[in-house]
């Protein structure tokens, strides 16, 4: 089982500084998490990051909705083909993205930052994703995953912002990223969750949850070990990237802390993946 460092984990790090960071901690490889910044959508300078540090690239994520990223569409299923463009050109075998939202939202720009209105015409990307995500599946051999979503307090109530975004629903998709902190936004046992999708996992974001997403691994609810365990046994095959929130690795901290950080995490799965 591969273990990634994905790059949205230090969003605010420079894209050198991650890929060095993640040599120095012992992952196998790289998950990018593509946005705003040339320097996560440019395939020389990536291909240079990759000789220097020794780390392929094996995963792409598509811009977030909400992100405004100079030079590609603003469309999600005009993203995804650039992403895929992308992840063929570096070798990457995995581009990872969202399902749709529930509701129909336009983005309006302000300041670098894409506001959400609602709007009510047509959902462009959830019609794409009955249509034209097969379509593209069919033209590459980069695998197309799509991730569940977390559940949204409002009130203090869970709320589902995503299209299919329920167990039963999310088996019309064939290539599944299962994201274990949003899982835990519902309460839901990875592992179990696992269980019940099987085959369809071809890419998993590993992080706890603890009320806040994106926890490191040993740290939070969720019994992250089970699962790991689990994927070991059963013989996966796909990759497992470590996605957190800067603030649970102490980002702005020493180099040092923060490698020591990823490391330590990284030998926690390591275990626990060992542990069948």
């Amino acid at each position: 089982m591969r273990f990634l460092f994905s790059t949205g984990s230090l969003y605010t790090y420079g894209m050198d500084r991650c890929f060095e960071m993640a040599a120095r901690a012992g992952f196998d490889g790289i998950e990018v998490m593509t946005d705003r910044r040339w320097d996560t959508r440019q395939p020389a300078y990536l291909r240079r990051l990759i000789d220097r540090h020794g780390l392929p690239i094996v995963a792409i994520h598509v811009p977030l909705e909400n992100a405004m990223v100079p030079g590609w569409p603003d469309d999600t299923p005009g993203r995804v083909h650039e992403t895929v463009k992308l992840a063929e050109t570096l070798g990457a075998e995995v581009v990872i993205h969202h399902l749709p939202l529930r509701f129909n939202l336009c983005w309006a720009g302000l300041g670098g930052i894409r506001l959400p209105l609602p709007w009510p015409g047509r959902n462009v990307y959830r019609e794409w994703v009955l249509d034209g995500y097969a379509a593209l599946q069919e033209t590459t051999a980069v695998t197309l995953c799509i991730e569940n979503l977390p559940a949204v307090r409002v009130f203090g109530r869970r709320v589902n912002p995503g299209t299919w975004n329920t167990l039963s629903e999310i088996t019309r998709v064939p290539a599944l990223t299962l994201d274990t902190t949003h899982l835990g936004a519902w309460g839901l046992d990875p592992a179990k969750v696992y269980g019940q999708l099987g085959g369809r996992v071809r890419h998993v974001h590993l992080s706890n949850f603890d009320g806040r997403e994106h926890r490191r691994p040993e740290d939070g609810h969720l019994r992250l070990d089970r699962l790991l365990a689990r994927l070991a046994a059963d013989g996966y095959t796909g990759a497992v990237s470590i996605e957190l929130s800067p603030d649970a690795l102490n980002a702005g901290a020493s180099d040092d802390e923060v490698a020591g950080l990823m490391a330590a995490s990284l030998a926690y799965c390591r275990r626990a993946a060992g542990a069948t």
